[in-house]
């Protein structure tokens, strides 16, 4: 063992928390064809989390990749489904159930079609707004009452354009480093919704 698997391994303890009071769940799709696309980018954001935060969600529980971290000293369950974006749901109720964390403790962070690349925008609750894992969650979950970050990819370039060709494509150059700039805020973005500044956060990152 090196001394940087040394360093990694001593990282990753201290960012191990208790039982989670928290979840902080991005969505996407699983698997290398669709890592990069637009429909992926709550997948970036939990990267850009485990970038700044030091810690890797590796662990395979409640058919999702996660991890149990110390985010603004809440104890958090940090997620990536590996079901398929429409079965998003099947992952975040199976985990709060099996910690009893209410809907209002669960963080979503997804794409957006309706922002331009590199905005963001930060709700209490809402309705899915025609996005299939939101709708999963709310359906499977029994609440649209729980906190979102939307990070924008960008409309489809012509109405006859396909849905999901788009949000299955990959970002442009130029795209993708404004996406990049809104990753940035996710960490600040997320902290203040978990020590309850959510009107804070709005304030400062809504686009």
């Amino acid at each position: 063992m090196s001394i940087w698997d040394v360093f990694e391994r001593i990282s990753a303890q201290k960012n191990t928390a208790g039982k989670p009071e928290y979840i902080v769940c991005g969505l996407g799709n699983p698997g290398i064809k669709y890592e990069q696309t637009r429909h992926n980018a709550g997948f970036m954001a939990i990267a850009a989390l485990e970038e700044e935060l030091g810690f890797r969600t590796e662990t395979y529980k409640f058919k999702a990749k996660t991890a149990a971290v110390t985010i603004a000293e809440k104890n958090c369950l940090v997620m990536r489904p590996e079901t398929f974006m429409n079965n998003s749901g099947e992952a975040v109720s199976q985990a709060m159930n099996f910690y009893k964390i209410p809907i209002e403790n669960v963080i979503v962070i997804f794409d957006d079609i309706s922002l331009e690349p590199g905005h963001m925008r930060i709700r209490r609750k809402g309705s899915a707004g025609g996005h299939n894992g939101i709708k999963s969650i709310i359906e499977l979950c029994g609440s649209e009452d729980f906190p979102r970050i939307k990070l924008g990819v960008g409309a489809k370039p012509s109405p006859e354009y396909d849905l999901a060709d788009w949000v299955l494509g990959r970002f442009s150059d130029g795209d993708r480093a404004l996406l990049n700039d809104a990753l940035k805020n996710v960490r600040a973005a997320v902290e203040l919704i978990l020590g309850g500044g959510i009107a804070q956060a709005m304030n400062l990152y809504n686009r």
